[in-house]
């Protein structure tokens, strides 16, 4: 469970710049859920995700996971629950490295500092039979650079290296923003089921109505910092994408 009581969030404060992203938001994700946010430039979905991640505190209120207080647990430390992915496909993976190493670097990402895992035949293996589920005929190539890939590749590979370990949480900011149409709809389908194989607790951030209409059980909108739609399965199983795009409208 991913509980969030009474966030607010605000930048320079104090200063005339002042901004209120987060107003009082408090909410509830139950375990292996998939929840969809949407809402304009603004709104506050981003500063929410991150202060779900740990990559920005809340200036009042508190963060728990499963009971556990993190509120002013380090990003990196709660790397042993979460994986994310960004919008940009060069965010997730080391260029230079191989497709290979960028995976162990991946296994390695909650694993304590002083152990290695090592990339022996039954690591590569692992690898291959992981990547060859995607159907892009990448298993070969995994001693190729991670860098001569193309955008939606990388993005895929991106998905598949953040349940290289024991992830409970899987973070998605506008995974899709950045690809082609049809890179686009390859990783959603591939967000999509490796939620449902893992039994992940999912968010997914998108401008994308026609996404965020097709993938979750749970919608909910943002506005100027609040929640202003919240919308359970049942409910979102009765919207129609005409009822989403008339939202923004």
């Amino acid at each position: 469970m991913i509980t969030l009581s009474h966030i607010h969030k605000v930048f320079n404060q104090g200063e005339p710049s002042q901004v209120t992203a987060l107003e009082d938001v408090s909410l509830n994700i139950s375990p292996r859920t998939f929840t969809v946010i949407v809402g304009s430039n603004g709104s506050g979905k981003t500063t929410l995700l991150n202060v779900i991640a740990g990559a920005l505190y809340p200036s009042s209120g508190s963060v728990a996971f499963d009971d556990q207080d993190v509120t002013r647990l380090a990003e990196h430390r709660r790397s042993r629950w979460i994986a994310r992915v960004f919008q940009n496909p060069l965010s997730g993976t080391a260029p230079e490295l191989s497709i290979l190493d960028n995976f162990r670097l991946a296994s390695l990402r909650t694993t304590h500092k002083g152990l290695r895992i090592g990339v022996g035949e039954a690591f590569r293996l692992r690898v291959k039979e992981r990547i060859a589920t995607l159907g892009m005929g990448l298993e070969g190539k995994i001693d190729q650079p991670m860098g001569t890939l193309s955008g939606g590749q990388r993005q895929a590979l991106t998905l598949l290296m953040s349940v290289m370990d024991h992830t409970e949480i899987l973070l998605l900011d506008e995974p899709t923003a950045a690809l082609d149409p049809h890179s686009a709809a390859l990783i959603m389908r591939t967000a999509d089921q490796i939620a449902r194989d893992f039994q992940l607790t999912t968010i997914l951030i998108t401008h994308n109505l026609k996404d965020a209409h097709t993938y979750g059980a749970r919608l909910i909108q943002m506005a100027e910092g609040h929640i202003i739609r919240d919308l359970d399965a049942d409910a979102k199983a009765r919207l129609s994408l005409t009822d989403l795009f008339d939202w923004f409208s």
